[in-house]
């Protein structure tokens, strides 16, 4: 009997995973995917404008331009220093350095919502879902600082 039940569990386990498998190979997005697909929400942009203000605007400035020791966080220099890279790249940077009085004091949810309102403050599009907080999933994120040509895509 318990070999019977073990085996239905095993069984019922399996079949919840291949679906969940699918599920998530539906919600993946085809081709590479970047900043400019709407990567984030308002709502999360608007929750990270809080915290950057309560552990970034000291050093960064409240219009993200930096100063003599910290790298702008938006505008042209920004955009050039983090052209090409990932999401993953960046969200890395700050988790593991900022805030500069204590690296690593953020939770991985409250650097995901700072970067979301960088993204907006860099005037990159919200879209329907959160910026995860998943380092593997956000290196599938590219930053690129002008808008891709749909044209090009052909």
């Amino acid at each position: 009997m318990k070999v019977k039940i073990a085996s239905v569990a095993i069984i019922a386990l399996t079949a919840a995973g291949t679906m969940y498998s699918a599920l998530r190979a539906q919600d993946a997005p085809s081709g590479p995917r970047s900043v400019w697909d709407g990567v984030y929400t308002q709502e999360q942009a608007e929750r990270g404008h809080v915290l950057y203000n309560q552990h970034c605007a000291s050093c960064h400035g409240d219009t993200l331009a930096g100063g003599d020791v910290p790298p702008p966080l938006a505008g042209a220099d920004f955009l050039s220093n983090w052209n090409g890279l990932t999401v993953g790249d960046l969200f890395e940077r700050i988790r593991r350095s900022m805030p500069q009085d204590n690296p690593g004091r953020l939770s991985r949810q409250q650097n995901a919502d700072i970067l979301a309102y960088i993204f907006s403050f860099n005037k990159f599009p919200a879209g329907k879902t959160e910026l995860a907080h998943d380092t593997e999933l956000l290196k599938q994120i590219r930053i690129e600082a002008t808008k891709p040509d749909p044209k090009n895509d052909k």
